[in-house]
């Protein structure tokens, strides 16, 4: 017996769309733990790259290492992790 679930999806223009699925409980699993790390795939694909932060640590520059934590709680704040 397959279990019927509806999914909202957020995207980036503001937008929303929703769809009800028709799943097997093994599909509906494998759904909800993709969604669940989503948010870990979205970060690492925004992220500053580390050489911003190291050069500024070798260079002593403390604003561009604070940009670099600036740059990155924003990333945080964007893509917040899912709570179960």
């Amino acid at each position: 017996m397959a279990d019927k679930n509806t999914i909202v999806t957020h995207h980036a223009d503001g937008t929303t769309t929703t769809e009800v699925v028709d799943w097997t409980p093994e599909q509906l699993a494998a759904h909800a733990e993709a969604k669940a790390l989503a948010w870990k795939d979205s970060r690492i694909n925004e992220y500053p790259p580390y050489a911003d932060y190291l050069d500024g640590i070798v260079k002593g520059d403390d604003a561009q290492v604070q940009k670099y934590i600036n740059d990155c709680l924003a990333v945080k704040a964007k893509y917040p992790k899912e709570e179960e």
